[in-house]
C-alpha cells in the first residue's frame, strides 16, 4: 500500500499543512491500495507562489525552449508506458482498452503541440498595427479522476507551449497516478517552478487557485455543476476559463445508414471509458419505422459486450470508480423504470460474479421519450437510451433538445447527407460514421457542455492575450 503525503513545488516534494487524509479504493474489489494526505489553502499558496516566480523567466523563453521542453516531457512518459497503465487500471477501474488509448493520448499531447508551435504565429500584422501573443500567466488547472493524466499532460502542454506556469489540483481519487506523472515530469528536468500539484478537495484547495488573484487563468474538466461554481468564482478577478463539462451527446443513425455495423458500433461507443465519458453517445436516435429491428441487433450487440476485470484484454465494461459512482448509476436505471422506458437489456443490481467491486449491468433502455430525465441528464455509466424519430428534420431537433452540446455523432451511407445534417447539429465536435479524434482540431461545447477550446491552435490561443502595439 502506497502513502502520498507530499505535495509538489518548485520541482521538489514539499511537506504538506493540510491533514486530512483520503483512502484510495481499487473500484474491482474495494480493497485499499494507499492512501493520500490532502493539501489546505496553505498549500495551494505555496505552489501559486512558485508558480507566480517561475512566470517572469518561463514568459520569456523561445519556442525552441519550450518545444525542447515537449520533447523531454514526451520521452520521460514514454518510458513508464507500462506503471502508466497500470495504475490507471488498479485505480481507476479503467479497461485496458481504455488505458492503453489514454495513454496513447498522454504522449500525442506533447507530439501534437510541438506541431502546432512549429506553424503558430506568435506576433502578427493585423492592419497597420503589431499584435503579440503572449502568456497569461499562471493557469489552475483543476483534473478530474477519468482519463486523470491525459487532462493532465494536454493542458499543461498548452501551457508550456504558450509560456505558462501551472498549478494543478487532480481528483484525490487519482493520486496514485498523478503521483506517476509527477515522477514522470520531474524526470523530464523542467524549469523550477513552472508544474505544480497539490492534491486537495475541491471545496479547499480548488477554491483557493480558483479565488487566489495570482491565478489568471483556470482550465478545467469536469462536471457542468462544478464548472459553474468555477465560473462565479472566476468572475471576481476576471480570471480567463476554458470550461469542458458535461454531455449528453446524441448518435444519429439515419435511414440509409448500414444498421448491422452502425448499431453495434453505437452499443461500444456508448459504453466507451465503462459509460464514464463525457462524449460518450448515451442517446441512440433511430427511425420508428425501424425500432423493432434496432432493439434486436442492439440486444445481440450488448450480448457480446463483456463487463469484468478490467484488466483483461477483452473487457469493455469495468466498475465504476466509486461506490458513490455505482449507486448514482444504479438510481438513474431505477429512474428509468419509473418514467416508463421499458428495460431492454441489463438493469439493476451487479452482473453474476462481479458483487465484490462497482460493477454495473450493461443497460439499455427503449422507447425512451427524449423529455425524461434519463434522456436529458448525464448518468456517467453503462446505459444506453434509444430514442426513435419520424424524419431527419425530427431527429435534428431531438438531437438538439438537451442543455449540453459537447459532441455529437451521425451514420448513413451518404457522407453529403451525413455533412448536412452534422451542420445542424448544437455541439462543439459531430463525427460522421465512426467515432474519430483529430487532436489538432479544436474540442469543447455548446450551451452547457462549457466555454473555450482546447488542443490545436485554437487551445493554445486560450492561454495567450493579444497585445496591439501601435507604432
Amino acid at each position: 500500500m502506497k502513502r502520498i503525503d507530499k505535495a509538489y513545488i518548485n520541482s521538489e516534494s514539499t511537506a504538506l499543512n493540510g491533514t486530512e487524509v483520503f483512502d484510495l479504493i481499487n473500484p474491482s474489489n474495494h480493497e485499499k491500495i494507499g492512501e493520500v494526505v490532502l493539501g489546505d489553502e496553505s498549500d495551494a499558496q505555496k505552489a501559486i507562489a512558485a508558480a507566480k516566480e517561475a512566470f517572469k523567466a518561463f514568459s520569456q523563453t523561445k519556442i525552441e525552449e519550450r518545444i525542447e521542453i515537449l520533447e523531454n516531457l514526451k520521452k520521460a512518459v514514454e518510458k513508464r508506458k507500462n506503471e502508466l497503465i497500470e495504475t490507471m487500471i488498479l485505480e481507476y477501474g479503467g479497461t485496458r482498452q481504455f488505458c492503453t488509448a489514454s495513454y496513447q493520448n498522454m504522449t500525442g499531447a506533447f507530439e501534437h503541440m510541438i506541431e502546432t508551435l512549429h506553424c503558430f504565429e506568435f506576433e502578427r500584422k493585423i492592419g497597420k498595427t503589431l499584435v503579440q501573443m503572449t502568456p497569461v500567466g499562471v493557469v489552475g488547472i483543476i483534473t478530474p479522476w477519468n482519463s486523470s493524466n491525459g487532462f493532465i499532460c494536454s493542458k499543461f502542454a498548452t501551457a508550456v507551449a504558450a509560456g505558462c506556469t501551472v498549478v494543478v489540483k487532480p481528483s484525490e481519487m487519482s493520486a496514485l497516478q498523478t503521483q506517476l506523472i509527477i515522477e514522470c515530469f520531474h524526470d523530464a528536468g523542467l524549469p523550477k517552478g513552472i508544474f505544480n500539484v497539490v492534491n486537495g478537495l475541491g471545496n479547499i484547495v480548488g477554491n483557493e487557485i480558483v479565488n487566489h488573484p495570482d491565478i489568471a487563468k483556470i482550465s478545467f474538466t469536469g462536471s457542468t455543476h462544478t464548472g459553474k461554481m468555477i465560473a462565479r468564482g472566476a468572475v471576481d478577478s476576471m480570471k480567463r476559463v476554458t470550461l469542458e463539462l458535461g454531455g449528453k451527446s446524441p448518435n444519429i443513425i439515419l435511414d440509409d445508414a448500414d444498421f448491422n455495423r452502425a448499431i453495434p458500433q453505437a452499443v461500444l461507443g456508448a459504453y466507451m471509458n465503462s459509460g464514464q465519458a463525457c462524449i460518450a453517445p448515451t442517446r441512440l436516435l433511430v427511425p420508428q419505422s425501424r425500432l423493432e429491428e434496432v432493439n434486436e441487433i442492439v440486444k445481440e450487440a450488448v450480448h457480446q459486450v463483456v463487463v469484468g476485470n478490467p484488466a483483461n484484454e477483452n473487457t469493455n465494461i469495468g466498475p465504476m470508480v466509486s461506490e458513490k459512482q455505482y449507486e448514482r448509476v444504479q438510481s438513474y436505471i431505477e429512474l428509468g423504470l419509473e418514467e416508463g422506458a421499458d428495460l431492454l437489456t441489463g438493469g439493476m443490481g451487479k452482473p453474476e460474479g462481479l458483487e465484490t467491486g462497482n460493477f454495473v449491468k450493461a443497460t439499455v433502455f427503449t422507447n425512451v421519450r427524449n423529455d425524461m430525465r434519463i434522456a436529458q441528464e448525464e448518468i456517467f455509466g453503462p446505459v444506453l437510451s434509444i430514442i426513435s424519430y419520424q424524419n431527419e428534420e425530427e431527429a435534428i431537433a431531438i438531437a438538439n433538445d438537451t442543455p449540453y452540446g459537447l459532441a455529437a455523432y451521425v451514420t448513413s451511407s451518404d457522407e453529403i447527407r451525413a455533412l448536412k445534417v452534422a451542420s445542424q447539429i448544437d455541439a462543439g465536435r459531430v463525427c460522421i460514421n465512426g467515432f474519430k479524434h483529430d487532436p489538432l482540431a479544436p474540442f469543447g461545447g455548446f450551451k452547457q457542455s462549457g466555454i473555450g477550446r482546447e488542443f490545436g491552435a485554437f487551445g493554445l490561443e486560450e492561454y495567450l492575450e493579444p497585445k496591439s502595439i501601435l507604432v
